[in-house]
């Protein structure tokens, strides 16, 4: 039984964290764990299951083209608690050799010998972001929406943030992330929420990373066995408004701003009215 516990783990450190399909890595971050359907694929995906400090926190689709997250897709658990202030990047973006979890930028160029350049090919860095105009630094999934240190610490990656209008991510969507969810969320047991980025016509950093034209996020919560209720938003990333959606609602507007089929967010039995 002991060689079968140490087989087992064995093979659980041998999951990468880049990985080949979230039904056989991260399910457990999907309502009936079944994530988005193939509409909302780029053309370069990588997706993650978000790892710090050997634990799963989030599952995130990555579009290493526009070194933007397509969406990342979490469970809702808010408490108080410290923001962080440490910025991390994925290692497994470089390739599968190197760690399976979230390191420091730092960390990876001094003790890993990665270069910049190699970094920077693989996925947007700190130095992207650096003064930036009317736009900051937007998570997908919210540091509040995590209950303890470690949780809100690995949503700290750059590949959850997006270059949002800092007056939105400021105004509005930090009005639907802290206030909105909390009245929606009254009697859930469980919410299952995804954010997304809809990749726009513009870009910061030379070109390097995509400035969405459209933020969106959507939620499936689990009341009691008989009673699930869903709800989605999307906001323009110029304008400091956010549009509250029945779920079919987001789902239709997606499908025409990616036009790549019916976009479907979660399993059939969330409610789309």
């Amino acid at each position: 039984l002991l060689l079968l516990q140490v087989l087992a783990s064995c093979l659980w450190l041998g999951h990468s964290e880049v990985v080949k399909s979230f039904e056989t890595s991260c399910p457990q971050f999907f309502f009936r764990e079944i994530p988005p359907n193939e509409a909302l694929e780029p053309q370069k995906p990588a997706r993650i299951c978000q790892r710090y400090k050997n634990q799963y926190y989030f599952a995130t689709l990555y579009d290493r083209k526009m070194r933007i997250p397509v969406y990342s897709a979490y469970i809702y658990q808010p408490g108080p608690g410290k923001r962080p202030k440490t910025w991390l990047v994925e290692p497994q973006l470089i390739g599968p050799t190197y760690p399976k979890t979230m390191e420091k930028e730092w960390t990876l160029l001094n003790y890993y010998n990665v270069s910049s350049e190699k970094l920077s090919q693989s996925q947007a860095v700190l130095h992207d972001y650096k003064n930036l105009t009317g736009l900051n630094r937007g998570h997908l999934n919210p540091n509040g929406h995590h209950d303890d240190y470690s949780s809100r610490i690995a949503t700290f990656t750059l590949t959850n943030i997006v270059p949002q209008d800092a007056k939105l991510n400021g105004g509005a969507w930090n009005n639907y992330e802290q206030q909105t969810m909390i009245r929606r969320t009254q009697g859930c047991q469980t919410t299952y929420a995804i954010v997304g980025a809809v990749p726009g016509n513009n870009y910061i950093a030379k070109g390097r990373v995509n400035k969405p034209s459209h933020l969106w996020s959507a939620a499936c919560c689990v009341v009691d066995n008989n009673y699930i209720k869903a709800w989605g938003v999307i906001a323009e990333n110029d304008k400091n408004q956010v549009q509250l959606l029945t779920l079919g609602e987001l789902e239709d507007t997606l499908t025409e701003l990616y036009g790549r089929g019916q976009v479907s967010l979660f399993d059939s039995d969330c409610p789309r009215e």
